[in-house]
């Protein structure tokens, strides 16, 4: 194996290819139709499950940002790093770790459409804050790879 370009670097993101399968199954948020009942735990994959049921081209479109996207960035990241791919293709895992950081938004929007409509409970489950650490982590460490 070749030496990676900078080894905290490296470390960091590959510690990405084991969080981010954690996060995936992670519950995001809890939610509930009353007070009074059992709250259920919505996870990326769970809420993947479901989508494939009701609407498969907003699953697919999903499924690419929240799972494929993330994940591909950081191998490529990877295969940087460890000098087994060229830096010039740096911009291109820059767009997917985007595309990636657009899934956070649209989960934030569902939890504030679901608050303000008010007929439910809905909590932010520690793996939101997992899933989207990941996300920012991978952000930040495509921005420090490339200088």
């Amino acid at each position: 194996m070749r030496a990676p370009t900078s080894w905290p670097l490296a470390l960091a993101n590959l510690s990405l290819l084991v969080l981010f399968p954690i996060a995936w199954f992670a519950p995001l948020m809890k939610a509930g139709l009353l007070p009074l009942f059992k709250l259920s735990e919505i996870s990326v994959i769970s809420g993947l499950q479901s989508l494939w049921g009701s609407d498969v081209f907003l699953a697919l479109v999903v499924t690419v940002f929240a799972l494929f996207a993330p994940y591909l960035k950081t191998i490529g990241l990877a295969l940087i790093h460890f000098r087994l791919m060229s830096p010039r293709l740096t911009p291109i895992l820059g767009v997917m770790g985007k595309l990636a950081m657009a899934d956070v938004f649209l989960i934030a929007v569902y939890i504030v459409v679901a608050k303000g409509v008010g007929i439910g409970r809905l909590e932010v489950a520690w793996g939101m804050y997992l899933f989207t650490t990941c996300i920012v982590a991978s952000l930040a460490i495509s921005i420090f790879t490339k200088r």
